[in-house]
């Protein structure tokens, strides 16, 4: 809605344009502007396993009671990516993009004024909250806004946001919370957020091409076997990789005898495998999206299986380590565009559940290659735990294809994509 002022001398800002009516680099700009958002989103994410000993401290609880502020974001990822897409779909996707994000700085805020360990858990839950939703509508919004036969580059830009907070946003958050306190990293988030928010209000679109939909529509969605089939492969596959990546500092200090001083430079590898791999994903989903998907998931079991061999040397495993994080990466863009495919008109909720799906594979992956190492293997052992899951998904995969296929013979895949189905 235009803003006026004709008595206070203010200029008048100009009415937002329509999707279809913004040039190509108006649309790179609101992409950038999305993928600001998921930078936030994924710094915030990650930093906090790093600000664990800090929190401990200051609050006087152990690190593994500091550590349920993970799960409490975890947590609200998992209620909030379906709870919200769910009761919103008949809210404008540029409005409902401002909201979430200012529910997020606020959870930040919060987060930064805790003086409890309590009131940190509530503000971690509700930062984790619009998450999922987040990714999910500017995901969408990128995908709609894109050129025919783009959708997965568009959607891999936004999601670059994530990959690439791990490379930079969490290194310095991480700085800042040593430097100055825990609470200054989750400041830097909220200002982040407060810059996203200015972006989007000014650049973003209406989203006209962008169809409303309601709660029944939306929950359509869970009727759907090739939903559920889509978020089994991502809850399994993509688990291997947090079987891994929980234990890394112990994997390279202990086991491959690298210098505390240098687990910096692993996670930034890991990192940049990630944002090549998000890249490469994104093309791979717009060349095939099946077979896309069963090449990272063969892959992701290749270089799990490697990591037990390699990680027993400083610069094999932290090499191996940086291509887990590529084809781990890979393998979203491809499950997204799948999951927007098979919704029918209820892509909003499908996409957002992709986010819940990946949050359980966290938990679930940490879960058990911690229970692979409490049986007395060794820190290697996880990446094989990690194979497997891999393996699991591929199997998974083969009945969701060729049922898929089944149905597009029939004419029945066509109308869920077109959500009559």
């Amino acid at each position: 809605m235009q803003n006026r002022f004709p008595k206070s001398g203010i200029p008048q800002r100009r009415p937002l344009p329509r999707q279809t009516e913004i040039t190509n680099p108006r649309r790179i700009i609101v992409m950038v502007a999305l993928a600001l958002g998921g930078f936030a989103i994924g710094t915030t994410e990650f930093v906090s396993m790093g600000l664990l000993s800090l929190i401990a401290e200051d609050f006087q609880i152990t690190e593994d009671t500091a550590g349920h502020i993970i799960t409490a974001y975890a947590l609200g990822v998992v209620v909030g990516a379906p709870l919200i897409t769910a009761v919103t779909g008949l809210v404008p996707r540029r409005r409902l993009l401002l909201i979430l994000m200012a529910a997020f700085t606020i959870g930040n805020g919060l987060s930064v004024f805790a003086d409890s360990y309590e009131v940190l858990l509530v503000a971690r839950f509700i930062a984790g909250l619009p998450h999922g939703a987040y990714f999910s509508v500017a995901g969408l919004s990128a995908a709609s806004m894109a050129p025919p036969g783009q959708r997965g580059r568009a959607i891999a830009f936004v999601g670059m946001g994530l990959s690439v907070a791990t490379v930079i946003g969490v290194p310095a958050a991480q700085a800042l919370g040593q430097g100055f306190g825990w609470s200054w990293a989750y400041g830097l988030v909220a200002a982040l957020g407060l810059v996203t928010i200015f972006g989007l209000w000014f650049l973003m679109p209406h989203m006209s091409e962008m169809k409303p939909t309601n709660p029944r529509t939306e929950l359509g969605a869970l009727a759907r076997s090739q939903v559920w089939l889509t978020l089994a492969m991502g809850t399994v596959g993509f688990g291997g990789m947090f079987a891994v990546y929980t234990y890394i500092s112990w994997t390279m200090t202990e086991r491959a005898g690298l210098d505390p001083n240098w687990m910096w430079l692993v996670l930034m590898v890991y990192g940049l495998g990630s944002v090549g791999g998000n890249w490469f994903g994104g093309r791979l989903a717009d060349r095939n999206l099946e077979f896309g998907i069963l090449l990272a998931l063969i892959m992701i079991a290749v270089v799990l299986s490697g990591f037990y061999f390699f990680s027993a040397h400083p610069l094999l495993g932290t090499i191996n380590f940086g291509l887990i994080g590529f084809f781990g990466s890979s393998l979203v863009p491809s499950l997204q565009i799948r999951l927007m495919d098979v919704a029918g008109r209820a892509q909003t909720l499908a996409a957002a559940l992709n986010h819940s799906a990946l949050n359980l594979a966290n938990a679930s992956g940490a879960a058990i290659g911690g229970a692979v190492i409490a049986a007395g293997f060794n820190y290697s052992a996880p990446a094989l735990a990690g194979t497997a899951l891999a393996l699991a998904a591929i199997i998974i995969w083969v009945p969701t294809f060729l049922l898929r296929r089944r149905q597009l013979r029939t004419g029945a895949g066509a109308r869920d994509t077109a959500g009559r189905g």
